[in-house]
């Protein structure tokens, strides 16, 4: 487990050994299971979570009912499920909830505070790791606004490459925005095209 959360750190920073014991003794394991909330919407997101192994999905409801998937979190992903909620500790308008049973590494926002104060280089990961969000769910509005559903499909088997087989198709067709049966005749439409 360490090994994995290591070799993510050290794709932004090369902490010390003692800068990673210092993060490590902040930070806290936990298993959920298929289908629990880490966090509702209404509560306020009060943890950074990297996926150790499983998969969590952050989703909000609209006005009439329907659920709207704003991002998956795979393994080697970070995820607060409300990252404005996070920073600002507003309430949250967004779900986060595990698809699979689920390993995560936690760290609260006020061991976060801490962390920096101890180990300041953890400053500069997660600054690139919230720059990182920021452009991510920048280019997931501008592709839905801009690209047609079969566009969408193919920038979700990009940023998701191993996803697909794991997860409801009803939640790849909301990420995209469009119904469970228009994306499976999609998908059937596109197979053709191939073949």
């Amino acid at each position: 487990m360490n090994e994995t959360i290591i070799k993510n750190l050290r794709r932004h920073i090369e902490p010390t050994p003692e800068e990673t014991a210092v993060f490590l003794s902040l930070a806290v394991t936990k298993t959920v299971k298929r289908k629990e909330f880490l966090l509702r919407e209404g509560d306020v997101a009060r943890q950074q979570c990297f996926v150790i192994n499983g998969c969590l999905r952050t989703y909000t409801i609209d006005a009439g009912g329907r659920e709207h998937v704003l991002m998956f979190a795979p393994e080697d992903w970070w995820c607060s499920g409300d990252l404005y909620s996070f920073l600002s500790g507003q309430k949250s308008v967004n779900n986060l909830e595990a698809l699979e049973p689920t390993t995560l590494l936690q760290i609260s926002k006020d061991n976060l505070d801490i962390l920096f104060q101890r180990a300041p280089t953890f400053e500069r990961f997660f600054r690139i790791l919230f720059q990182n969000a920021f452009v991510f769910h920048q280019n997931r509005i501008n592709a839905n606004l801009s690209q047609p559903a079969e566009g969408r499909y193919e920038l979700f088997t990009k940023a998701y490459p191993d996803l697909e087989s794991r997860i409801s198709q009803k939640y790849i067709a909301s990420y995209i925005g469009v119904t469970p049966e228009f994306f499976s005749q999609m998908k059937a439409n596109m197979f053709r095209k191939k073949s």
